[in-house]
């Protein structure tokens, strides 16, 4: 999948993703937001926590995560570094946090939520 590919299915579903992107080892502390989000992966890799279970989430090149408000994460960007796309939506627009590998957005087969 290209970035123009990714940007074109977000769009697709009614969503407005932007770009950003940080150097490799970039860290952010564990934090939550108040929006349901989606990141899509455009090149590098990087890697979620999730603190209140000890999971984690890798997301490589074209792969989708889901990411309801309220969901506590850090992130640890490979070594790389990571560009991603990310829209936002209302809170309570996403059903549960969910990683879609690339080229299966939508099949619900994808890996479940690592609770």
């Amino acid at each position: 999948m290209t970035a123009h590919d990714a940007e074109r299915r977000l769009r697709d579903e009614g969503l407005v993703p932007s770009a950003w992107s940080n150097g490799p080892g970039d860290r952010y502390g564990a934090h939550d937001h108040d929006y349901d989000k989606v990141i899509v992966v455009e090149r590098g890799a990087i890697r979620f926590g999730l603190p209140a279970t000890g999971g984690s989430i890798d997301l490589a090149v074209g792969d989708r995560l889901e990411m309801p408000a309220g969901t506590r994460h850090d992130a640890v960007v490979g070594p790389d570094g990571v560009t991603c796309l990310e829209a936002h939506l209302p809170a309570g627009s996403l059903a549960r946090l969910a990683r879609r590998m690339a080229g299966a957005w939508h099949d619900e087969t994808d890996e479940p939520d690592p609770a």
